[in-house]
């Protein structure tokens, strides 16, 4: 089954990387094969180069040796796309981490960038301020280090309306033949020479010429019609989900099939913008809101966050820790903290300890006052519904108006115009809330099995967004937090579920439900190990990696070496 040893292979991967940067033992590889919310197998190793060109020789080694290889940034997935998942695979995994190849290069004027694979969202940001530019995603996953190749990889949305999901034409990966040999395919738009040491070593340098960056006819680094296509709120169709064809690429939605080395991107001008916060008691309101500020502002609004009060009330005391740490900190400590907790949960679980971290954490936390601003909190306890609404200032005086007309006539929901401390304050605390569930399973063992989360888009013409569950499904769950990218109809349901009652099972009903509405699922976060890849996801999958030596079993297909049985499918 295998071309060389276990210890072989071990010992070629030292010699790459040196023997610090290849782990193995259970401790120290616990937080790479473990996912942030769901995943976790056994690996042969973890190797973490440091070059582009180490990244090619581990590469080289671990298929020569038919291993299994998982590649993997930021662990920050929420589907455990990029963990192991079970101890079911045919062949030995190894692991390779890119946290290590960082980096970020302006070309065009920083009109664009060639981002490497440990480059972080955060880190893009930070790179592109002093231009007065920001990267396609802003605040959200770049909260808790996620990277931006994984953003590409796993058609990642965000909450910008104008923008639509992480895509580029533009790339340069390795890719496994149907014949076994590994080949270096660039499609970055650069020219960098004709070896793959040479492409490497030379785009880690960043030694190329304006002159050697093709522009005309290279390809697209964004969804430049998404901007059209979410105005159109009679459409019959989601505005974007996972297993949109036209949104499906080579890198772009390639959820680990490939293994990406740089992908180069579209940046965008940072405008002055302001917020309203918008609550109301009736669903319909902020339909119309949607539709409206859809339709008729000149240009789209910048963002469109919604938040139900269950999932206000979970975030604001399962949330708050992270809420601090990026209010104090800023999002560059975020991963260090959580690399810290997951090293410190790791030594307690040696001894039969679960989710200490999360009981001492939380345990303080509620020692603490409200950290949410006052106004906030008044609208918590007037209405069930919450939508945070940012615009760019060009278009302040037309929403202003609209929203005052509007509700003026109205006593079913009301709004305020945030200053810049509780416009900051409300959107951090919308993107606390993502991982608040996590923390409530961690601090209530006792009473909750698990968390069964769904992410889906509904179609782009559907008023009825507000879900009904059977008595049944809402007598096994202790609560329901909906949050999403309200202008694109895009949601996030995290359901936690008492202790008992099958979350497996839950998903698979909830996923009928979703079926009747004919949603689509999931929107944005990839299939990973939780969702079955619909027939064109699968057979893409199996284009780029036709022998399921990269990241097998996603989507749950085959993890088979050449598919196995499986023809692309469940």
């Amino acid at each position: 089954m295998t071309a060389i040893s276990r210890d072989a292979l071990l010992a070629k991967l030292h010699e790459v990387v040196g023997a610090e940067h290849v782990l193995t033992d259970e401790q120290s590889t616990r937080r790479f094969r473990k996912g942030h919310r769901t995943g976790d197998g056994r690996v042969l190793a973890v190797v973490r180069p440091a070059t582009l060109l180490e990244q090619w020789q581990v590469l080289q080694a671990a298929v020569a040796a038919d291993r299994i290889v998982i590649m993997q940034a930021a662990n920050t997935g929420l589907t455990g796309g990029s963990t192991p998942d079970g101890d079911d695979y045919d062949r030995e995994i190894v692991l390779i981490s890119t946290l290590r190849i960082t980096g970020v290069q302006l070309i065009n004027d920083g009109q664009q960038v060639v981002c490497l694979p440990g480059a972080t969202l955060d880190l893009l940001e930070q790179v592109l301020a002093p231009l007065g530019r920001e990267p396609h995603s802003v605040i959200g996953s770049s909260c808790i280090g996620a990277s931006v190749l994984g953003g590409v990889c796993n058609n990642s949305g965000g909450a910008l309306v104008r923008r639509g999901p992480a895509y580029t034409e533009l790339a340069l990966y390795a890719q496994v033949q149907e014949d076994g040999t590994l080949a270096l395919v660039n499609h970055l738009g650069i020219e960098l020479g004709d070896s793959p040491e040479e492409i490497l070593t030379r785009l880690q340098k960043g030694d190329y010429s304006p002159q050697q960056v093709a522009n005309d006819g290279a390809g697209k680094a964004s969804d430049a019609r998404y901007g059209e296509h979410v105005r159109e709120v009679d459409a019959n169709t989601p505005a974007r989900f996972n297993a949109d064809p036209s949104r499906l690429f080579e890198a772009s939605g390639s959820a680990g099939k490939l293994c990406l080395f740089a992908v180069r991107l579209d940046t965008y001008p940072k405008e002055p913008s302001s917020v309203f916060y918008i609550g109301s008691n009736d669903p319909h309101d902020l339909t119309e809101v949607r539709r409206h500020l859809l339709t008729h502002l000149p240009r789209l609004p910048i963002a469109g966050e919604y938040i139900h009060r269950t999932a206000f009330d979970i975030g604001e005391k399962y949330g708050k820790d992270t809420f601090l740490v990026i209010d104090r900190f800023g999002t560059a400590r975020v991963p260090a903290a959580f690399a810290l907790k997951s090293r410190v949960d790791g030594f307690f679980e040696r001894f039969g300890l679960r989710g200490v971290t999360d009981r001492v954490i939380q345990a303080v936390m509620n020692l603490l006052p409200s950290h949410l601003p006052p106004r906030m909190r008044e609208y918590r306890d007037r209405y069930e519904h919450h939508l945070l609404v940012r615009v760019s200032n060009d278009t302040l005086e037309a929403t202003r108006a609209f929203l005052t007309e509007y509700f003026g006539s109205r006593d079913s929901g009301a709004f305020f115009e945030c200053d810049a401390e509780e416009g900051r304050k409300a959107f951090l605390h919308r993107f606390a809330i993502a991982g608040a569930a996590i923390r409530y399973r961690e601090a209530h063992r006792d009473s909750v099995e698990d968390i069964v989360a769904l992410d889906i888009a509904l179609r782009r013409n559907d008023r009825d967004w507000v879900e009904t569950l059977p008595s049944e499904m809402e007598g096994q769950i202790i609560h329901k937090l909906y949050y999403g990218h309200f202008f694109c109809h895009v949601f996030h349901q995290d359901y936690i579920v008492r202790k008992g009652v099958d979350p497996l099972d839950m998903e698979h009903r909830m996923w009928a439900l979703l079926d009747a509405r004919r949603a689509e699922y999931p929107a944005e976060h990839n299939v990973g190990h939780l969702y079955i890849a619909k027939p064109t996801l699968a057979s893409f999958y199996r284009e780029l990696d036709p022998t399921n030596a990269f990241n097998p079993g996603i989507g749950h297909t085959s993890k088979k070496k050449h598919w196995g049985d499986c023809c692309g499918g469940h």
